[in-house]
């Protein structure tokens, strides 16, 4: 077993882990049954989800299955990571039901938080596609779980943390395409206000829609921003001689830390200006590869080391549609009093929930911000803001979570007596665990 130190993509916290590698699937479960362990992928997730003490990492077990090319379905080992899966199925006309805004983590971590992207409002979680579960417990046994066989198991792994079992392996639902363009459309707002209204205006028309915001501009141009809809093109949309091009690998990468310094309210406020305003026209429509679409900052490799070595948060919450827009119009102008300086500010709109116990997303809006962690007292003031989404009935994405205090969590996923339930059934010993886990009260 080997030492290293982990931290997820935010960088904070850090610790150090005893590490094993499962290269085949009876190896994900391993050691005296009283002995706590995490099942880890890619470590994607922002916070401390995917840190423990002793992990066992499914990145060998990286595999595709099968595929059912005229039903749409793949299954494959947990430890694939979505940009190999897109490799393989988008040559034959599928891409992602759902993808988050990187390619990077693995199949198991996306169903763990059960995550969700820019088309949520109209398709919603990747849960919604999971067909079915290959997952070994605490006892070792390998069980397959789906909505008709197991099904609370099944609704507690999907979005569960892998609290509940090793994900071995999930067959999923593809989306057919027919190549690999997006029809996109960016519309340039002045105000929160506005991006609002264009947001309400465009949900039916558009398929996938997200907004950046400039998190830093206040007064008459508070939480003005870039609204961004895309639709899936058409074969006579899509330039014929690269129907179905893969993404480049090549880009650039951050080779080192930033000093913390470099990432302060000035340079912010100028890339913020800088991107509001490379838009002249306030419409522009385009046809671009999928790959800049949903995964814009992936083309960076290593880009979280901008944020230099103490890292940042990634604190992301859901509001209700009910009374969310004044509260998201409120908060932004706290974080813009407060000088609380995002690097990326994102808003997108949610529909309905998938049925995963501690699944995040619920109807109404979602920000997320990223915020470098240069000011301790930066946690307090976001631990304050969590109280606001708490009383208007909202949540905090799990997946990005490294601040969430115990009490506001179990106030906001209204499910955790029946996820806890549940796993109290599949892993008495509380086997499954994680620093997050720990610090909310599930282990």
């Amino acid at each position: 077993m080997k030492s290293e130190i982990h931290s997820g993509w935010g960088l904070h916290p850090r610790i150090e882990t005893r590490v094993v590698r499962a290269r085949q699937a009876d190896q994900l479960v391993d050691g005296h049954p009283d002995a706590s362990l995490l099942i880890q992928g890619a470590r994607r997730s922002y916070g401390d989800a995917c840190l423990a003490d002793r992990v066992i990492s499914t990145q060998l077990l990286g595999h595709l299955l099968e595929f059912d090319a005229e039903r749409g379905l793949i299954r494959c080992e947990a430890g694939i990571t979505l940009d190999v899966l897109i490799a393989f199925i988008a040559p034959r006309g599928f891409f992602l039901p759902v993808t988050p805004g990187t390619k990077f983590p693995t199949i198991g971590g996306c169903v763990a938080a059960d995550v969700h992207g820019k088309n949520h409002h109209k398709e919603g979680s990747i849960g919604f596609f999971v067909e079915e579960i290959e997952l070994f417990l605490a006892d070792r046994s390998r069980v397959c779980c789906s909505r008709e066989e197991r099904s609370e198991l099944f609704w507690a792994t999907i979005g569960g943390m892998g609290l509940t079992g090793a994900i071995y392996a999930v067959t999923l639902r593809l989306k057919k395409v027919e190549n690999t363009y997006m029809r996109t459309r960016t519309l340039k707002t002045r105000n929160f206000d506005e991006l609002c209204r264009h947001f309400e205006e465009t949900q039916q028309e558009y398929t996938y829609s997200v907004a950046w915001i400039d998190s830093l501009a206040n007064g008459a141009h508070l939480g003005r921003g870039s609204l961004i809809l895309g639709e899936h093109a058409t074969a006579d949309q899509a330039p014929t001689s690269k129907r179905f091009k893969l993404h480049s690998t090549g880009g650039p990468s951050v080779p080192f830390f930033f000093p913390s310094a470099t990432l302060n309210g000035l340079t912010m406020r100028l890339f913020n200006t800088l991107v509001y305003h490379r838009q002249i026209r306030q419409q522009r429509d385009a046809t671009v590869h999928y790959d800049p679409y949903f995964y814009p900052l992936d083309f960076v490799r290593h880009w979280n080391r901008i944020y230099g070595k103490r890292g940042f948060l990634q604190y992301q919450f859901a509001v209700p549609f009910d009374g969310g827009r004044t509260l998201m119009g409120d908060i932004l102008q706290r974080i813009a009093q407060r000088g609380v300086a995002s690097f990326l500010t994102v808003l997108k709109t949610l529909g309905q929930e998938s049925g995963g116990l501690l699944s995040f997303p619920i109807p109404g809006y979602t920000l997320a911000l990223d915020i470098p962690l240069r000011d301790p007292s930066v946690i307090s003031f976001l631990q304050d803001i969590t109280r606001l989404v708490v009383r208007a009935g909202g949540r905090i994405y799990l997946a990005k979570d490294a601040i969430l205090q115990r009490a506001d969590f179990e106030a906001m996923y209204p499910r955790l007596p029946e996820f806890k339930r549940v796993k109290r059934a599949c892993d008495p010993h509380n086997r499954f665990r994680s620093l997050q886990s720990e610090r909310l009260g599930l282990t």
